[in-house]
């Protein structure tokens, strides 16, 4: 069966395609081009369709899943439900306790939104780190392929990058959990990555369910002061060729980098470095450009994440006020999903002056329509819970400085 690159390779425009276009205001011809270059990447789940890339809006991810060490699954339905309600575009779980197939298909139960994996979370805590074998992690990508996921992550570093590693200090080496199990699995065996080394079954099972393989960020940095190394830059160079085999076999593809902790006035060269490698859409997890935050790293990140996306990032995947502390509660889900919409906004204003939104919220302003500015805020409920007084601001009470100026 021919895939939506295969199609778009063809020049034919599929409903998938003319639906994207109509919702990012955008020519189908030109939208169809660029997922056959391989610029943008549609996700689809059922009759909702998602478009990634470039010239199309920032699009953000929402973590959730359980823990080895906390597993409520009735957090984790609310939590996608909050996800849905307050804007996200789609939801990765991430679950590493309790039954997390049966997590997975409540989670699918009630949402909509696209829903990516990392299979060798499911892997490994099925098996053991000892326990599971090359084919253990590419059997559960199948299983998750055929429940219906959207997206799939993998961690492709190898052996020889690896060693790389080894050589460079780092304060806090690696701090991706699914890098780091992939790597440890890969040391502990004395093999290669099992997704490189069967990356043909990879794009084989990407292939046939029409999913977005996501190639994911092994190499990130975890501190500002973990400076882009040699990992790092062969990680780019492996996922940019692995990114090219996939658009060949016609997958869609999408790069995980430039995430973690950068400090700030790194973000917009690291990220036009990535985007100069490739045409493929950039994944940013963050970033965070400081780390000092704790307990507030959602704004840490939504500063980072805005800066990345001006300087052309794709897709950012928001972080909660309880990143470094612990597994968030559904209300961190929501304050990081606010922030990070703020911050994809902010980098669209710069990247296509998409303001327009912020003109009208202005002219209420102006007219000191306090309700019609709580009706344009991305969260109304919480705005009119910060509006107190009776039908007037009182910050400034009778000396609002609008007031004044209008009558002299």
């Amino acid at each position: 069966m021919d895939t939506l690159v295969d199609r778009a390779k063809n020049g034919t425009i599929t409903a998938t395609i003319t639906a994207v276009a109509k919702a990012e205001g955008m020519n189908p011809k030109i939208l169809c081009q660029q997922i056959a270059t391989g610029s943008v990447v549609i996700m689809q789940r059922g009759q909702r369709s998602l478009g990634i890339g470039k010239g199309l809006s920032t699009k953000i991810n929402v973590n959730l899943g359980t823990s080895t060490d906390k597993i409520s699954v009735g957090d984790e339905i609310r939590k996608a439900q909050i996800a849905e309600e307050f804007g996200a575009d789609t939801i990765s779980d991430l679950s590493m306790g309790g039954d997390i197939t049966a997590i997975r298909k409540e989670i699918f139960s009630c949402t909509t939104l696209p829903i990516t994996t990392v299979p060798v979370y499911q892997a490994v805590v099925e098996l053991g780190l000892k326990g599971m074998t090359a084919d253990d992690i590419l059997s559960t990508l199948k299983v998750q392929a055929e429940d219906g996921i959207s997206s799939v992550v993998v961690h492709c570093a190898n052996r020889k990058m690896l060693g790389a590693f080894k050589k460079r200090q780092r304060v806090l080496g690696m701090v991706s959990k699914g890098g780091s199990i992939t790597s440890a699995f890969m040391l502990l065996n004395k093999c290669e990555n099992p997704y490189v080394e069967h990356f043909g079954e990879v794009l084989a099972i990407c292939r046939k369910h029409d999913i977005v393989l996501s190639l994911g960020n092994t190499a990130r940095s975890g501190c500002i002061h973990d400076l882009r190394d040699p990992f790092q830059l062969a990680e780019i160079r492996q996922n940019v060729a692995l990114a090219h085999r996939a658009l060949d076999a016609g997958v869609q593809v999408i790069i995980e980098g430039a995430g973690g902790h950068i400090r700030s006035d790194r973000i917009p060269g690291y990220i036009r470095y990535y985007k100069k490698q490739s045409p493929f859409p950039l994944f940013v997890a963050g970033p965070l450009p400081t780390d000092i935050g704790i307990g507030y790293d959602h704004i840490s990140g939504a500063c980072g994440g805005s800066a990345a996306s001006a300087a052309g990032a794709d897709y950012l995947c928001y972080i909660t006020p309880a990143e470094h502390l612990g597994l968030p509660s559904p209300d961190a889900v929501k304050e990081g999903l606010i922030a990070f919409r703020i911050a994809a906004h902010i980098g669209d204003t710069v990247k296509y002056g998409r303001d327009a939104q912020d003109r009208q919220v202005a002219l209420l302003r102006a007219d000191l329509d306090r309700e019609g500015q709580i009706r344009c805020a991305m969260d109304p409920s919480r705005a009119r819970e910060l509006s107190d007084g009776d039908g007037e601001c009182t910050m400034c009470g009778e000396f609002c400085a609008i007031k004044i100026m209008r009558e002299f």
